[in-house]
């Protein structure tokens, strides 16, 4: 920390750019004696074997530097090193990071006046964060002298580089208090850290990293069995109210005794792969169920209520979306004809709530997802159910419901359905299994439901043939770019709303269930610019250059496709799924699909 206080010292008073600490410029004296000094530029700083890298959050914030520090697992007595473990890391950072806010807090003041730290705060999600990450980093090979002077020492003194845990937050400087700024950053973090350090919970730690490891053989015993969902007996589904938090005194998941499973060791409700229907009254919890089911594709952490509620990971919301851009989609499986339309190669820059769905299903099942969750309260009517006294009415009817092809969806491409209907018993007959909720209670009504069905007679049906249900498209490179014309400059912002503008496009990502953080969208944000900014072919396979950037994140980390470039972007980054990044593209509004 000599390097840095000397920096802070050498600013002037009023300085609101703090370059020289960002420039972090030494002289290095080399250990050989041959050989003269030389300039360099480091702005990683050091306490001991702690390493404080300091870099600009963006330009128009450089009195709030982006700080990361680089702790050796050595130090915290790590064995094991996972996604789990960064993010328990996290979590246990923050109270030492509130501890430090606690002095500094003063209503009354703003931020820029009096200082505060800010680090990520994650919800009951384990994600892939650059808040929070394992790194091989280098160890320092200097000894520092007076002022700007270090003095190299050999590099087998220095030691090889160590695998470190990667914390990241951000620091308000306070406004012209140098000595402020000097204490926050050379003296309270460094002691926060290593009381973080020698009051680490190793125990707890281990822990997060077991459940995890349960959580994975969950998740791939799932992938080659024939469930598609489990919910483990004792889960807390409900949530408080206006929080991700478990409700206070809610009822504790039971299975049904027809459907109790138990995989390695958990005991619980398995949903079998095909057509699963979840009915009940109103408030029964029909849609909480749905919403821990589709919050499965992600582990959670214990004591989210959650944490062994584990689903296909590619499964995905299908709901109706009015107004959504739809670019060269077949949706003739469920439309089968639009005035001066063609539904094999249908396109529009606003769909109806019908076409909107169909296109969302159609998308889904062509990268890859093998589960659609659909909530009746979600969807549009026409496109879910046509009874027969509308069949009857009715003659001319272009659109092909759901119920008509959920079966063959199944069985001609394998992918399954779970769906959450209330107000009509159409999906009654199509069903392999019927679940009734009330009062928060599951009971398994399949033959009850079957036989209900069997009374009502035999409904009227036209032969359908067979659908074509693959896409065959490209993406055009014109159109597909992040600058804004009107600005004459790239434009990349996320609002707190689930909107990114991107270029000239808008893109509202609200109904993608997937995306369940700010920082999943931020990251949703910077991978298309970077596919756009990256490639100068005309033609553009989604899936296969979003591969690529995913390789890169593994072997680089999530900062690799970030940019301070853009001044309206928050820095905390988690990482999406492929399938959401890809909806997000789909929906865009300026891009051609060939």
């Amino acid at each position: 920390m000599k390097r840095l206080k000397h920096k802070i010292l050498s600013m002037e008073a009023n300085t609101q750019t703090y370059s020289a600490m960002y420039e972090g410029s030494m002289f290095v004296h080399p250990y050989t004696v041959n050989e003269l000094p030389w300039e360099e530029h480091d702005s990683t700083y050091y306490r001991k074997d702690i390493g404080y890298h300091i870099e600009r959050t963006h330009k128009l914030a450089l009195d709030k530097p982006t700080i990361t520090v680089s702790i050796p697992v050595r130090l915290l007595g790590l064995t094991e090193t996972n996604t789990a473990g960064a993010d328990f890391c996290l979590r246990t950072f923050l109270p030492y990071i509130d501890e430090l806010n606690e002095p500094l807090y003063n209503r009354n003041r703003p931020d820029k006046e009096k200082g505060k730290y800010y680090c990520y705060s994650p919800g009951g999600e384990v994600l892939k964060r650059n808040s929070s990450y394992f790194k091989v980093c280098y160890k320092k090979d200097y000894t520092v002298g007076s002022g700007n002077v270090v003095y190299q020492i050999r590099p087998e003194e220095a030691g090889e580089p160590e695998l470190c845990l990667c914390l990241m937050l951000q620091v308000q400087l306070p406004e012209k208090r140098l000595k402020k700024t000097l204490r926050m950053l050379t003296q309270d973090l460094p002691d926060a850290v290593d009381r973080y350090i020698m009051e680490f919970k190793k125990q707890e730690y281990q822990e997060a990293v077991e459940l995890s490891k349960l959580q994975s053989e969950i998740r791939a015993w799932l992938k080659n069995s024939d469930y598609c969902s489990f919910l483990a007996n004792g889960s807390v589904l409900p949530r408080e109210g206006g929080s991700d938090l478990p409700m206070q005194g809610a009822l504790p998941f039971m299975s049904t005794p027809e459907d109790e499973i138990e995989i390695f060791g958990v005991r619980g409700m398995g949903i079998k792969r095909g057509v699963t229907v979840i009915t009940g009254g109103g408030y029964s919890g029909k849609s909480t169920l749905l919403e821990a089911i589709s919050a499965g594709v992600y582990d959670h952490v214990r004591g989210d209520g959650r944490e062994l509620c584990i689903t296909d990971s590619s499964a995905m919301g299908i709901s109706a979306e009015d107004g959504r851009s739809i670019k060269n989609v077949n949706i003739s499986p469920f439309i089968k004809w639009i005035p001066e339309k063609d539904t094999k190669h249908f396109s529009t820059m606003r769909a109806s709530g019908s076409t909107s769905q169909a296109a969302n299903i159609m998308e889904a099942v062509n990268y890859g997802s093998k589960l659609l969750l659909v909530d009746e309260d979600r969807s549009a009517t026409n496109f879910m159910i046509r009874d027969s006294l509308m069949r009857k009415l009715v003659k001319k009817e272009p659109i092909t419901p759901f119920t008509e092809r959920v079966k063959e969806l199944y069985h001609r491409k394998g992918v399954s359905s779970i769906l959450v209907i209330g107000g009509s018993g159409e999906y009654l007959s199509v069903a392999d299994k019927v679940y009734l909720m009330e009062d928060y209670r599951i009971c398994e009504v399949t033959e009850e439901a079957k036989n209900l069905g069997a009374t009502l007679g035999q409904k009227e049906k036209e032969e359908l043939k067979e659908a074509g249900w693959e896409l065959e498209r490209i993406l055009s490179m014109d159109g597909f770019s992040s600058f804004a014309p009107e600005l004459g400059m790239e434009r990349l912002e996320v609002t707190d709303m689930g909107i990114i503008y991107l270029g000239e496009e808008a893109l509202d990502l609200r109904l993608l269930s997937g995306l369940i953080t700010q920082a999943q969208r931020n990251m949703t944000g910077f991978l298309i610019r970077y596919m756009e900014a990256s490639l100068n072919e005309h033609v553009l396979y989604p899936e296969k250059r979003l591969e690529e950037l995913y390789q890169k994140i593994e072997d680089e980390g999530l900062d690799s496709i970030f940019s301070n470039y853009f001044t309206k972007c928050e820095r905390f980054l988690d990482l999406p799924r492929k399938e959401d990044v890809l909806a997000a593209i789909n929906r865009m509004r300026k891009v051609t699909f060939l």
